[in-house]
């Protein structure tokens, strides 16, 4: 089994931004952007997912993973969904970056695999989603 980030086992066949692009154009009325952070993918104009960047606002250890390695950020739930996330794998799922745009979460990439991925961005879409779009995807789901 792949230890994972952080000698975790919790990756196994890690996504790419890629994986994340291909995830994002399957769900109804999401776009992609290129934004002075990075790519971010929205749904009727409301952020759900984006490419973290090492803003300044950021504090200074998180800051410094954001920048040695790609982390993504999706809009979740609520809170405890990202306390849980976090408290599940620690070592993939950053505690919280800034304020702004909660509730969220940010995570490492080289710890996630496809399946969870897209469960993640799926969820993001859905937390962001219009009703008549989410009714949309209901109707492709198997």
């Amino acid at each position: 089994m792949d230890a994972g980030v952080g000698g975790s086992p919790y990756a196994r066949g890690v996504a790419t931004l890629d994986d994340l692009r291909r995830i994002a154009a399957g769900l109804p009325g999401s776009e992609e952007r290129m934004t002075t952070g990075g790519a971010a993918w929205f749904v009727r104009s409301k952020l759900y997912a984006w490419e973290c960047h090492p803003w300044p606002s950021i504090p200074d250890d998180m800051r410094a993973i954001i920048a040695a390695e790609l982390v993504v950020g999706v809009k979740v739930g609520d809170r405890l969904d990202a306390l849980a996330l976090r408290e599940m794998a620690p070592d993939v799922f950053l505690r919280a970056t800034t304020t702004w745009s909660e509730p969220k979460v940010a995570f490492r990439m080289a710890g996630i695999d496809q399946t969870h991925l897209t469960e993640l961005v799926t969820e993001a879409w859905f937390v962001q989603a219009p009703k008549y779009l989410r009714r949309e995807l209901d109707g492709i789901r198997p």
